[in-house]
Parts: structure tokens; C-alpha cells; sequence
């Protein structure tokens, strides 16, 4: 759509969706893909972003899917602003607060058990995406209330700001919950640990709501606001970092080699995600708005149908790769039941069998399959959602 007359014919039909915007969602969940099948098929114990260890192609497998969970919390922001098209502030606010809880109940249970760890023991817990993504929306829920400026500031505030309190050490579930990933209960039977911190992610998804309001302009003045915006925060990320003095907790340092040494400055903190990570991941996430923004290239119409059914995506293409991995084992070992084991931390989400894990040559293999695999499933979802109307449609 290329046109604000263009939107609002859409809108008026009152399920038409934007389709720079699922393109550009679409892209990050199939990158996630990759990240999710090197954490089942690749060498256990690896860190890719330990640079004394791991390989520039390992790192930079790693580092291309730190754009996933940015752009994914701004998008929500952004479809949350472009639903009051069809939804009044307070249906938009109750709706934010119901999706928001199912999320939650979602990745404690459904997800929990059959996607990521294949067991129902509930001795180790990790609360990761949906969890923040439903406290988010839950949050979002309060803030359309406001205008959409107050909202973005708030955002603003968040991400720009609580790297002030990295140097805070406080061992207690609230502050694993809201600033520093940490445990919420550790006892020798059961252990939660919150991998995403709200208070981040929260400020990211706010600035999203605030984002949905340049698709109330005109074609030119949009596409060139998301270009110079892209351009302002990488340029920013870049003059921050190389100051090595705020928004992010590790500081780069000059290594042996040039390479090492771009791969440091780039080597910015996701948990929980610094200034300078998410400076660096959503600047280029504006860009990639404005160049999908004059319409959907041929080579990226399989994204567009991965970005209208974003949450069925996500749901399922967990529980693939984790069934891969089942076979695999299987195939191997002629047993496949460390699949299904996750007594620690230290083994979630499964016990890696003795040898287990492949060359990243094997793991792109496998992601490609599993991205190809879930193509046809999701063009199947996506147009059931065209074609129907049902309200529980609207969770998934």
C-alpha cells in the first residue's frame, strides 16, 4: 500500500493488515528459526558470543537472530496502535489485557511442555518470550489509554534508562522480574529463572505503539521518516558504543585481530537487552520498514505469510525442531529419552546425549527444512484467518 487513502480503504474492511509491516515480522521469525534449531542441533556448551572460543560464523549465526526479539516486541507495539483502526481505546485495552495473560498461561504451560522441553515434570521452568511479551501487552493495556506520545516517551525512558541500574546487585525475584535475568524460585526440586526482564521490553513495545502512528501518514513522509530514523539510531549505536562509556554493561576491547575486534564492539548485551542492542538491532529494523515499505519483493512473499500468523509460528515451530532432534536422536542412539530430560538448569531444554550436537553447516540444513516445513502449514493458517472471523483467531 503506498497511499494513506491506500490504509484506509484497508482498514475499512476491518481485517486487512499492512503488509510492510508482516513482512518485516515475518523475516525476524524466520531468522529466529536459526537460533532455535543451533540451540537443539548445535554443540552443547558452546557460547557463541565468547570470543576467545567461538568462530567468527558461529558468533555471527548468533548475532544476526539478537534483531529477532526487538523487532518482534516493536511490531506488537505497532499492530496494537493500527488496531484502533477498527477497535475503540477500551476494546484495544481489553483485548491487550486478555492476550496479554494468555501468553503468560501459554508459556507456562502449552509451550512450556510441548514445545520446549517435551516433559510435564515442571522441575525447571524458563520464563522467555511469550512471558514478556504477555506482561507487555498487559502493560500496553494501560498505556493506550494515554496519548500515544506520553506512551512513546515512557518507552523511550525505559530502554534509554535502566541501564543506570546495571550496577544494582540485588538477589530477589522482583528485580529478576523487572531489570536483571534471575530466579524466582531455586530449591533442590523446582527452579523458575526469568530470562527476559520486563522493564525492557516493555519500554521497546511502548515505543512500537508510539511507531504505528507514522502509518497515519502519507507515503513519502513515512518512508522517509522510517529511513532517517533507521540511519539516526544506527549512526547512534555506533557513536555510543564507541565511547565505551554508557548503554551497555560490557565494554568492547581491542583484540588480537581487526575482526575479533568489530566482532567486540558488536558484542552488545541481550539479557536483559542494553541501549546499545537495541540501538544497534532496531535501527536496521527501520530501514528494513522502509525498504519492504512500496511493496512485498517476490523474494519475500513466504515471510509475508509467516508475519500474519506470527504466535502459530511460534508455537509450532518450536515443537518441530524439538522433534527433529527426537528423531535424530533416535536414529543415532537407537534411544531418543534425553530429549525429554530436563532435571537442572544447566539441561534445559533436554539432556544432550554423549556426542551429541553438529557443524553449523548441519544446522542451517535443519533450519532450512524446518522454515520450508512450516511454510505450507502457515499458508494454510493464514487463510483461515481471512476467510473467518472467529474471536479465538484473534489469540493466535
Amino acid at each position: 500500500m503506498s497511499s494513506t487513502n491506500d490504509f484506509r480503504l484497508a482498514f475499512a474492511s476491518g481485517r486487512a493488515r499492512i503488509e510492510s509491516v508482516d513482512v518485516a515480522r515475518g523475516v525476524i521469525m524466520i531468522i529466529m528459526a536459526l537460533d532455535h534449531t543451533r540451540d537443539f542441533f548445535g554443540i552443547p556448551g558452546q557460547n557463541p558470543t565468547d570470543l576467545a572460543t567461538a568462530t567468527s560464523a558461529l558468533f555471527l549465526t548468533r548475532w544476526i537472530t539478537h534483531f529477532c526479539a526487538p523487532v518482534f516486541f516493536l511490531l506488537t507495539g505497532t499492530g496494537a496502535y493500527l488496531s484502533l483502526r477498527r477497535k475503540s481505546p477500551g476494546n484495544l485495552s481489553g483485548f491487550l489485557f486478555t492476550r496479554g495473560m494468555w501468553l503468560i498461561f501459554l508459556e507456562v504451560t502449552l509451550v512450556r511442555c510441548l514445545s520446549y522441553q517435551f516433559n510435564f515434570d515442571y522441575r525447571v521452568t524458563m520464563l522467555l518470550v511469550l512471558w514478556a511479551l504477555g506482561w507487555a501487552m498487559i502493560t500496553l493495556s494501560a498505556l493506550v489509554r494515554l496519548p500515544a506520545l506520553v506512551a512513546t516517551a515512557l518507552g523511550v525512558l525505559m530502554i534509554a534508562g535502566h541501564n543506570l541500574f546495571d550496577s544494582v546487585r540485588a538477589a530477589n525475584p522482583l528485580w529478576a522480574i523487572l531489570h536483571s535475568p534471575g530466579f524466582v524460585l531455586n530449591t533442590p526440586d523446582h527452579v523458575v529463572f526469568v530470562a527476559y526482564p520486563l522493564i525492557p521490553w516493555i519500554g521497546v513495545t511502548a515505543v512500537g505503539y508510539g511507531l504505528g502512528q507514522v502509518y497515519d501518514w502519507d507515503a513519502d513522509r513515512r518512508r522517509a521518516f522510517l529511513l532517517r530514523l533507521g540511519l539516526a539510531l544506527s549512526l547512534a549505536f555506533l557513536v555510543i558504543r564507541g565511547l565505551n562509556i554508557y548503554g551497555d554493561p560490557s565494554r568492547w576491547m581491542r583484540q588480537k585481530t581487526a575482526v575479533l575486534t568489530v566482532l567486540s564492539f558488536l558484542n552488545t548485551t541481550k539479557y536483559p537487552p542494553s541501549l546499545l542492542f537495541l540501538l544497534m538491532t532496531l535501527g536496521p529494523a527501520m530501514v528494513l520498514l522502509w525498504a519492504v515499505d512500496r511493496g512485498t519483493p517476490r523474494l519475500l512473499r513466504p515471510a509475508l505469510v509467516i508475519g500474519k500468523v506470527p504466535m502459530f509460528y511460534y508455537v509450532l515451530h518450536f515443537a518441530l525442531i524439538h522433534l527433529l532432534a527426537v528423531i535424530t536422536c533416535y536414529v543415532r542412539y537407537g534411544s531418543a529419552h534425553w530429549m525429554f530430560e530436563s532435571p537442572d538448569l544447566a539441561h534445559y531444554p533436554f539432556s544432550a546425549p554423549p556426542g551429541w550436537g553438529y557443524s553449523l553447516p548441519v544446522v542451517y540444513l535443519a533450519w532450512a527444512f524446518v522454515v520450508v516445513a512450516m511454510y505450507p502449514l502457515c499458508r494454510w493458517f493464514a487463510a483461515l484467518k481471512q476467510r473467518r472471523s472467529d474471536p479465538w483467531l484473534s489469540y493466535l
